[in-house]
């Protein structure tokens, strides 16, 4: 077996502070006798893009539902802004700033990208009609779309009042980022945000990543793409049998020795 110097799971860019945004330190999560994660370290900074890569049945989904609060870790602490958290549920992840979009997007296709953006915190009008009639403030909410589109360089989207069902799929990602993006005031996760995209589309999604990442936003990406991870992140998170493997960078080490630590054929 082939033995390869990775970075160390401290590595980060030389601009992000010091203090992790997000820290998770001896995660353990077991499914009866199946184990998802074995006192699994990982660490994401200010300003970066961190991806997290590995085989089939590594733990990369358990390990993003644990720090997303879709599930609970049966051991293990998870510190946001330096700060022990414990999430119950999805809400109480988004409601500390962590936003996730998943595969399968939970966009409504009926509503409009205004619409989209804002389900499950529309916002009322003022006065009696939104808190005795709780009418929602329709052109509030559509301004606010523009804006957000607009700050994130979504030049493909430029009617908000557009029924998400009449988009593209690569328009329909960019609505779901920009969600995450506007109400993702610490961390948003993107799970295979490109798994269904063609490569015109799949570019369009990686320029808003590195748009949050230039806004200080830092994003965590699951992906299979491996030309994609190395294009866009920062640093990588490989997972292998429930544990962290290594942690490089694109600057350290080849797609093909990523793949070789991912797989077991080589030692990080």
């Amino acid at each position: 077996m082939t033995t390869i110097d990775a970075t160390t799971a401290t590595d980060r860019p030389g601009d992000a502070d010091t203090t992790p945004v997000l820290r998770a330190r001896g995660l353990v999560k077991t499914f009866g006798r199946v184990v998802g994660l074995d006192g699994v370290d990982i660490e994401l900074y200010r300003g970066e893009v961190l991806a997290i890569i590995g085989d089939n049945g590594a733990g990369k989904s358990t390990l993003v539902k644990c720090l997303t609060g879709a599930e609970i870790p049966d051991q293990g602490e998870i510190l946001l802004d330096g700060r022990p958290v414990h999430f119950k549920r999805p809400q109480d992840a988004r409601a500390a700033g962590i936003e996730t979009v998943y595969q399968t997007l939970a966009v409504a296709p009926s509503l409009d990208v205004a619409a989209n953006l804002f389900l499950g915190r529309e916002v009322r009008r003022k006065g009696p009609l939104g808190s005795v009639l709780r009418i929602t403030d329709r052109a509030g909410m559509r301004e606010r779309a523009r804006r957000e589109l607009r700050e994130l360089g979504i030049s493909t989207l430029q009617d908000v009042t557009v029924p998400v069902e009449n988009l593209s799929g690569g328009q329909r990602q960019a609505v779901a980022v920009a969600r995450a993006a506007a109400f993702g005031s610490k961390v948003v996760v993107l799970d295979e945000p490109t798994a269904a995209l063609g490569v015109r589309e799949s570019g369009q999604v990686l320029e808003l990543v590195r748009t949050l990442r230039d806004k200080g936003v830092p994003v965590i990406i699951i992906s299979h793409n491996m030309p994609q991870v190395f294009e866009v992140a920062d640093r990588i998170h490989i997972q292998r049998l429930g544990r962290r493997a290594a942690t490089i960078t694109p600057k350290s080490h080849t797609m093909t020795e990523a793949v070789a630590i991912m797989t077991g054929a080589a030692e990080a």
